[in-house]
């Protein structure tokens, strides 16, 4: 009995428990994935082979403290106060060095007042030429023929316009160019003349202008009555608005009690300003080098969007969804999925704090190799060949920080003789400096 116990057991545990072999790939769903790694399934995939490193983390797992430096407030500003003053009450709430606003907003209106905290602010002008929506009131000074007027009228003040900031606004007045991309009348009121109506434009519209211009359209005047902003840019009334006593309680629980989700709640990842971007996934290795300032090349990318075209903005994130920094793009998608190296994309801010990652650069047997004939005197202190240079190393060594071309004997004599050759136009600018001094000195007049 025993012996067929065991057996039966075999059995089971072979026919089972056994992992068969199959040829199906098992496919990933990373639509609810969260911010910058929504649908990383989809990018285009440039090569799978990297190193991962476990520095960093997901923008969403971070501690406390870089988190709220790393982070973001949906404000619901609240009327009679001026912008600057509720970012700074923002940044006396929260303790923090730097906070900034994605566009200012008139003491009396409410809405959306994105305030950027600490390593945030540097995505702050990119988030003030985002577009805007409103809502707001006009009220007539005079009783149109009826609402489909107004509408028209509305309608009519889309598209580009001349507007001129209105006597109170704090800049130059001077007439400037600004788009309606659309505009709707929501509801109006015959009786008291007062319209509430939607605006969707671009940053920089003056809406108590608009106003005005649409009592003059109509014939009969208006002002603007009440305002309120409803999106800025990706961030709109419904994305986790939060008012001043929710920052002011998330901060207290968080001193007091030492809970910290009320924070999380109140504080976005600065990756949630940048999902309407197209994305460039790098390797690990070549993540701290973009922070020092390196040039986006090819062969450190691994994924990359559709879509992206030449002077696009785009975001270049890490592998666990980190925004390293935003850039704008050199190549397009067809070029980047035909080509094997090349620059990809030029550096315009840099978001990502330096050696969160480690360095990787000089590290190769190139680079190894390089060190130690400068350490033995076969190369200059730069790295550059001198006389002591072996042939070998000339004729072979490809240095891509001046174009990809090799040392060839005759352009390292070129340099050397001009380096020797004495430079007539140093001398003379040396005697006209010695000429200016005296002027000078002896209070000439030029």
């Amino acid at each position: 009995k025993a012996d067929a116990r065991t057996q039966s057991l075999g059995r089971r545990w072979s026919a089972d428990f056994f992992i068969q072999p199959e040829s199906k790939a098992t496919s990933l769903n990373t639509s609810q994935w969260p911010l910058l790694l929504k649908n990383f399934d989809k990018l285009n995939v440039r090569t799978g082979h990297y190193t991962p490193l476990p520095n960093g983390s997901n923008p969403l797992k971070r501690n406390i403290a870089d988190y709220v430096r790393s982070g973001f407030i949906n404000l619901d500003k609240p009327a009679n106060p001026s912008s600057h003053e509720v970012v700074a009450w923002i940044r006396r709430i929260l303790r923090v060095e730097k906070t900034g606003h994605s566009g200012t907003l008139d003491p009396k209106v409410t809405g959306c007042l994105i305030v950027c905290i600490d390593r945030a602010t540097r995505l702050v002008k990119s988030q003030q030429s985002a577009g805007k929506e409103y809502v707001g009131i006009v009220r007539l000074h005079n009783a149109v023929e009826n609402q489909h007027a107004l509408a028209r009228a509305l309608e009519t003040l889309t598209g580009a316009l001349f507007q001129r900031p209105p006597l109170i606004a704090a800049v130059k007045r001077q007439l400037r160019v600004r788009t309606i991309y659309e505009s709707k009348l929501i509801e109006y009121d015959p009786e008291r003349r007062l319209g509430i109506f939607w605006v969707s434009c671009e940053a920089g519209t003056y809406i108590r202008t608009l106003c005005v211009h649409l009592g003059l359209l109509l014939g009969v005047g208006g002002q603007m009555q009440e305002l309120r902003r409803v999106r800025s840019g990706v961030l709109g009334e419904k994305d986790n608005l939060v008012t001043m006593h929710d920052v002011l309680d998330a901060q207290w629980q968080f001193d007091h009690n030492k809970d910290e989700t009320y924070l999380r709640r109140v504080i976005f990842p600065l990756e949630k300003l940048l999902v309407s971007h197209r994305r460039l996934v790098m390797k690990d290795s070549s993540v701290n080098a973009i922070c020092y300032g390196a040039k986006i090349m090819l062969p450190g990318v691994l994924r990359y969007e559709d879509g992206i075209e030449v002077n696009q903005d785009i975001v270049v994130i890490t592998t666990k969804g980190e925004a390293i920094c935003t850039a704008v793009a050199l190549m397009t998608t067809a070029v980047i999925s035909t080509c094997d190296h090349g620059f990809v994309a030029k550096i315009k801010r840099v978001i990502m704090e330096r050696d969160t990652y480690p360095r990787k650069w000089g590290l190769g047997p190139k680079a190894t190799q390089k060190k130690a004939m400068i350490q033995k005197g076969l190369l200059d202190k730069h790295g550059k060949p001198n006389g002591s240079t072996p042939q070998d190393w000339k004729e072979h060594y490809v240095d891509y920080r001046y174009g990809g071309g090799r040392s060839s004997p005759s352009d390292l004599a070129s340099v050397a003789a001009t380096k020797e050759a004495p430079d007539s136009s140093v001398k003379v600018k040396d005697l006209l400096l010695k000429v200016t001094c005296s002027r000078l000195a002896l209070n000439f007049p030029f």
